[in-house]
């Protein structure tokens, strides 16, 4: 049986609808049409065409889910999905979903990253880089206490555990991974209160490194990275409301 294009599945939408709602009609093509991993995307002048927007809207939008490690474009050859896409059929958008579900898949990579480099650290930090990474903690905590912008103060804390892993890549990588992953003006992963319930354990792995402690530290940040995700998986459960 000859399957349907997954153009057929597409309406045009209202010339000023853009972003979202372009990418809320994609994953519903996606999904009645049975597309997965590995399977291509109709063109972008295709998908515009369909939908009745410019293709600048298509290709914008096409380039938040590459952000979002979504879709891969192989030059020449087109645009293939690297990752389950689901409409949501609950309380939460489609996108935020699909966004909590890229933060997770990078919190598996910090996950391997960060159990390694909290390790050298607690093994090569020097006694004054332990001290330092236990003052940073408490600023850090401070300014997240007192319910000021707390960014800056964080970025400084792990980045003084890079550098004292000894190994400046680590650093590098972990402050790109973030920054890879483009998320909405709006996304709730964006917001100052996001992820602050991980922050408490901060100070056990800032206490484990200043003791020497690697399985202390390597815990401690799991306990972190466990935080992290929970509330993403919180925020994109997608239950349906009842009744009616």
């Amino acid at each position: 049986m000859k399957r349907e294009s997954p153009l057929s599945y597409l309406e045009p939408l209202d010339t000023r609808a853009r972003g979202v709602a372009v990418l809320d009609a994609l994953a519903d093509m996606i999904e009645r049409a049975g597309l997965g991993i590995g399977d291509r995307l109709p063109p972008e002048v295709s998908l515009a065409e369909t939908l009745g927007v410019g293709r600048s809207t298509i290709r914008e939008a096409l380039n938040r889910w590459e952000g979002l490690g979504i879709i891969k474009r192989r030059q020449g050859d087109g645009t293939y999905l690297t990752a389950r896409v689901q409409t949501s059929h609950g309380l939460v958008p489609t996108m935020v979903r699909l966004e909590g579900e890229a933060l997770l898949r990078l919190i598996e990579v910090r996950r391997a990253l960060e159990n390694d480099v909290v390790r050298k650290a607690t093994v090569h930090a020097t006694p004054a880089q332990r001290r330092q990474i236990s003052e940073l903690c408490a600023l850090l905590l401070a300014e997240v206490d007192a319910r000021r912008p707390w960014r800056k103060a964080d970025a400084a804390f792990h980045g003084a555990i890079y550098d004292a892993s000894g190994n400046p890549m680590f650093g590098q990588i972990l402050s790109r991974l973030d920054l890879a992953l483009e998320r909405a003006h709006e996304s709730p992963f964006g917001r100052d209160e996001f992820g602050l319930a991980s922050f408490p354990p901060h100070r056990a792995l800032a206490d484990a490194i200043l003791a020497s402690d690697a399985d202390g530290a390597v815990a401690a940040v799991n306990v972190i990275l466990d935080s992290v995700a929970g509330e993403i998986r919180s925020i994109i459960a997608d239950t349906p409301s009842r009744g009616g």
